[in-house]
C-alpha cells in the first residue's frame, strides 16, 4: 500500500472484518474503495465505528451514512488528518461530538445530521472553532436532537455554503453574526424554537435556499430584507407569525423556484409581486389573510406550477376555465374559499385536487367527463363541502388511479353509477350527507382497497350487504348512519377485522347483535393499529397533511378526526329495532372508546365484564329494556365521563365509583335505581325493609312469589272442574258435543239469512 492510498488488499482485509463485525450484511455493491476514498453506506452495519478506521491519516472521504452504528464518536477521529468529508448520518451514534473534529483543518464538509447527539449547539460551534471553521462549507447537524441557543460563534464559518440545523429544539433569536456568512447558500433552521425577525438575513447576498418554517419568528418584514438576496430561489418560511408589508409595485430582486410562506400575514390584499416570478414550480401561501380576487395575470402563470396551495383564505370570484391548466403531474388545493360558480376544466395531469368547502354549485357532470377518452392521473379529489347538485354520470372508467374520492356534504341525487367498481385503487370513498337512493352498487366489491366507505345521511335502501365483510377486508371505517338500510346485521361484517369505527345507527335494523363481535380484532387491543392512511406531501418537500378526515359522534357531540383517526374506536347501532341480549362478546373489544345502543329494544343485564372495556368514555344504553342491576365491574372504568342509562327497568343501587357519581342524574331516570347522583339512597330499603308488604317472602334462603304459586294453583283446579268430567264420563262428552254441533248450526242459519237480505236490498 502506498503513503497516498489504500490498497486493494488492504481494502479486502478491512472488508472482511467489517463483514465479521455485522454478520455479513453488506451490501457489497454499494461500496466502493478508491484511492483515499470509503464509502460504505446503506449497508446493516450495527456495531460501533471500528477504532483502526481512524489510523488512515490520507483518507480523504469516509461516507458511513444510512447504517446503525452506535456508540459515539473518539477522538481519535483526530487523526484523520487529511480528511476532506465525513458523512455519518442517518445512524445512532450519542454523546457529544467531539472536540478534536475541530483540528481537521482541511475537512470541507461535516455530515452528523439523524443522530443521537442530545448536545447544545453552542457547543459544537465551540468544539468546531479550531481551523476547520476557516474552510469548512457544509455544516449538516438537522434532526440531531440538538438544544440550546445559537450564539455568534456562528459567524466564524465564514466560508459556509451549506447550514442545515433543522428539525432541532434550538431556541432562542437569530443572531446578527450570520450576516457574516457571505457565501451561505443555503440555510435550514426549520422546526425548531427560534424566535426574533428576518433583519440580518438581507446581509447573505448569496443565498439560494432558505428554510425557516415553523419556528416562532414574528415581525414585520420588508422590502429592504430581500434587497441583496438576488440569488434565492427558494424561500420556506411558513408556520411563523411574519407581516408582508411592501408596495403594490414592488418587484423583487430574485426569481423563485419554490415559496412556502403559509400562516404568514399577507393580506388582505392578493400580492401581485407574485405575478412577477416567472419561474415557480411550487407555490404555498395558505393561510395568510387574503381576502381578494386572483388576478387574471396570476392564472395565466399556473401553466407553470407543479404544486399550487393558497388553501384557507377568504379569495372570492370565479376559478376560470384553464383547461391547459398545469401542464405536469400537479398538487393544486384551493379549499376554503369563497370560490362560487361552475366547476372548472382541470387537465387531465392534475393528481391532487382539493376544491372542497366552497360555494360551487351546479352539475358535476361536465367537470367529471371532460375529455372523456383522454386518461386522467387524479388520485386525490376532494369536491365536499360544495353546492353541487344532479347525478352522477358513468364517467369513472378513465379514472383508474383514484385512490380518495370525497363528494360528501352536497346536493347529489339518484344512485350511485356502476361505474365506481372501475376505480380498484379506491381507498376512500365520502359520499355523505348528499340525497343519494337505491341500492349501494354491487360494483363496490371490486374496490378490495377501500379503507373508509361513508355514505351516512342519504336515502340508501336494501340490506346491508354481506360482500362488505367478504371482499372488503381492510375495511377500517363503515359509516352507514341515518339512511333506511332494514334486515340483520350480517354476520359476515364479523370479517372485517381492521374496523375501527362502525357506525349503523338511525336505520331500520333488526334482530339481534352478532355474537361475533369480537372478531373485531383493531377494537379488542388498546394500541394504536398500523393506520393505511397516508399524509399527502405538499410537492416540496416541506409539508405534509393528512389524507383523510372522517366526523364521528362521541359523547352526544360529532367530532372530526384526522390527524388522530387512527386512535378512534366506536360502535354506534343506536336508533334502530334491534332486539335480543347485549353479547358478551361486546366486552372483549378493550380498545373501544364509545359503544351506543340506544334506542332499540334490547333486553336482558347489562353484561357482567363490561369493566373489561379499561379505555372507554362513552356508553349509552339508554331506551331500551334492560333490568337487573348494575354490573359493579362498571364502577372501574376510570375513563367513563358519559353514561346513559335511563328509560330501561333497571333496579338497584349505582355502584359507588368517582366517575357514576359524577354524572347527571337524568342519565338514570326511568328506572328503579337508588343511590347517588340519585337522591334516593336506598337507606330504608336498605335498614327496615316491610317485608309483609311485599309480594314474596324468603323461606330457606328460597324465594317465593305467591301470586305465581296461586295462579298455577287456579289454573289446575280450573282445568279439572271444567273438563275433568267430560274426560271421564262419556255420556256427557257426546251431549256436549252434540250441542256445539246445535249451535252451530243455527249460527251458519242467521249468517245464510242476513246474506239473502242484503243480496235483495242490493247492499
Amino acid at each position: 500500500m502506498s503513503s497516498n492510498s489504500i490498497s486493494e488488499a488492504f481494502l479486502l482485509w478491512m472488508t472482511s472484518l467489517l463483514l465479521m463485525k455485522t454478520n455479513g450484511k453488506l451490501n457489497m455493491k454499494l461500496m466502493r474503495g478508491q484511492g483515499t476514498s470509503i464509502y460504505l453506506s446503506a449497508n446493516a452495519f450495527n456495531s460501533s465505528i471500528p477504532n483502526w478506521l481512524y489510523s488512515f491519516s490520507h483518507l480523504e472521504f469516509l461516507d458511513l451514512h444510512e447504517n446503525i452504528l452506535q456508540g459515539t464518536i473518539p477522538s481519535a477521529i483526530r487523526n484523520l488528518t487529511s480528511a476532506i468529508s465525513i458523512d455519518l448520518a442517518y445512524n445512532e451514534l450519542e454523546g457529544k461530538v467531539p472536540r478534536s473534529l475541530g483540528n481537521l483543518c482541511n475537512l470541507r464538509d461535516i455530515r452528523l445530521s439523524s443522530n443521537k447527539w442530545s448536545q447544545e449547539i453552542s457547543e459544537i460551534f465551540e468544539s468546531l472553532s479550531g481551523c476547520v471553521s476557516n474552510g469548512l462549507e457544509i455544516l449538516d447537524l438537522s434532526n440531531a436532537q440538538l438544544f440550546g441557543q445559537l450564539t455568534d460563534e456562528l459567524g466564524q464559518f465564514k466560508n459556509l455554503v451549506i447550514l442545515s440545523l433543522g428539525s432541532n429544539s434550538i431556541s432562542g433569536a437569530i443572531p446578527w453574526s450570520i450576516g457574516n456568512l457571505s457565501s451561505l447558500r443555503y440555510l435550514d433552521l426549520a422546526g425548531n424554537q427560534i424566535i426574533g425577525t428576518l433583519q440580518s438575513f438581507g446581509q447573505l447576498s448569496k443565498l439560494k435556499y432558505l428554510n425557516i418554517q415553523s419556528n416562532m419568528l414574528e415581525g414585520v418584514v420588508l422590502e429592504v430584507h430581500f434587497a441583496n438576496l438576488m440569488r434565492l430561489k427558494t424561500l420556506v418560511a411558513s408556520q411563523n407569525q411574519l407581516t408582508l408589508e411592501v408596495s403594490d409595485s414592488w418587484t423583487p430582486p430574485f426569481q423563485l423556484n419554490h415559496l412556502e410562506l403559509g400562516s404568514w400575514n399577507l393580506g388582505p390584499k392578493f400580492p401581485l409581486w407574485l405575478c412577477s416570478q416567472k419561474q415557480l414550480w411550487t407555490l404555498g401561501i395558505s393561510n395568510t389573510g387574503i381576502s381578494n380576487a386572483v388576478p387574471p395575470s396570476f392564472w395565466n402563470l399556473t401553466s407553470q406550477f407543479e404544486y399550487l396551495n393558497i388553501s384557507h383564505n377568504q379569495i372570492y370570484g370565479e376559478i376560470p376555465h384553464i383547461p391547459m391548466i398545469l401542464s405536469s403531474p400537479s398538487i393544486v388545493d384551493m379549499s376554503s374559499n369563497h370560490f362560487k360558480g361552475l366547476l372548472p376544466c382541470i387537465s387531465s395531469n392534475v393528481t391532487f385536487l382539493d376544491l372542497s368547502n366552497y360555494l360551487l354549485s351546479g352539475s358535476i357532470s361536465y367537470f367529471l367527463c371532460y375529455k372523456m377518452n383522454e386518461p386522467k392521473y387524479m388520485q386525490f379529489l376532494n369536491l365536499g363541502k360544495n353546492l353541487l347538485s344532479g347525478k352522477l354520470r358513468n364517467c369513472w372508467l378513465m379514472c383508474k388511479d383514484l385512490y380518495a374520492l370525497n363528494l360528501g356534504k352536497n346536493n347529489f341525487t339518484g344512485s350511485i353509477p356502476a361505474s365506481i367498481g372501475s376505480l380498484v385503487r379506491l381507498s376512500y370513498l365520502h359520499l355523505d350527507n348528499n340525497r343519494f337512493s337505491r341500492k349501494l352498487p354491487s360494483s363496490l366489491k371490486n374496490c378490495k382497497d377501500l379503507v373508509t366507505i361513508d355514505v351516512a345521511k342519504n336515502d340508501f335502501v336494501g340490506s346491508i350487504p354481506s360482500w362488505i365483510g367478504h371482499r372488503l377486508s381492510s375495511l377500517v371505517i363503515l359509516n352507514l348512519h341515518s339512511n333506511n338500510f332494514h334486515d340483520y346485521i350480517p354476520e359476515e361484517l364479523c370479517s372485517l377485522t381492521s374496523l375501527q369505527i362502525l357506525d349503523l345507527s338511525r336505520n331500520k335494523l333488526f334482530g339481534s347483535i352478532p355474537k361475533c363481535v369480537h372478531n373485531f380484532s383493531a377494537m379488542a387491543t388498546s394500541n394504536s393499529s398500523d393506520y393505511p392512511f397516508q399524509l399527502y406531501n405538499d410537492g416540496t418537500g416541506y409539508n405534509s397533511q393528512p389524507l383523510e378526515s372522517q366526523s364521528v359522534v362521541i359523547k352526544g357531540k360529532d367530532l372530526e378526526y384526522s390527524t388522530t383517526l387512527q386512535l378512534v374506536k366506536i360502535i354506534d347501532l343506536s336508533n334502530n329495532n334491534l332486539s335480543g341480549v347485549i353479547p358478551e362478546e361486546v366486552t372483549h373489544l378493550k380498545g373501544l372508546q364509545s359503544l351506543n345502543l340506544s334506542f332499540n329494544i334490547l333486553t336482558g343485564r347489562i353484561p357482567e365484564k363490561i369493566g373489561d372495556l379499561v379505555l372507554v368514555e362513552s356508553i349509552d344504553f339508554s331506551s331500551n329494556q334492560l333490568f337487573g342491576q348494575i354490573p359493579q365491574s362498571m364502577s372501574s372504568l376510570t375513563f367513563l365521563s358519559q353514561l346513559n342509562l335511563s328509560n330501561n327497568n333497571l333496579i338497584g343501587r349505582i355502584s359507588s365509583s368517582t366517575q357514576l357519581q359524577s354524572l347527571n342524574i337524568s342519565n338514570f331516570f326511568g328506572n328503579k335505581l337508588c343511590g347517588p347522583p340519585l337522591t334516593d339512597n336506598c337507606t330504608i330499603k336498605d335498614i327496615q325493609p316491610n317485608i309483609e308488604n311485599k309480594e314474596h317472602k324468603v323461606f330457606s334462603g328460597l324465594v317465593v312469589d305467591w301470586f305465581y304459586v296461586f295462579m298455577a294453583l287456579g289454573f289446575v283446579v280450573g282445568f279439572w272442574v271444567v273438563l275433568g268430567p267430560l274426560l271421564l264420563n262419556k255420556q256427557w262428552r257426546v251431549l256436549y258435543f252434540q250441542f256445539l254441533d246445535h249451535q252451530g248450526y243455527k249460527l251458519r242459519g242467521v249468517v245464510t239469512q242476513t246474506w239473502h237480505c242484503c243480496k235483495i236490498l242490493n247492499i
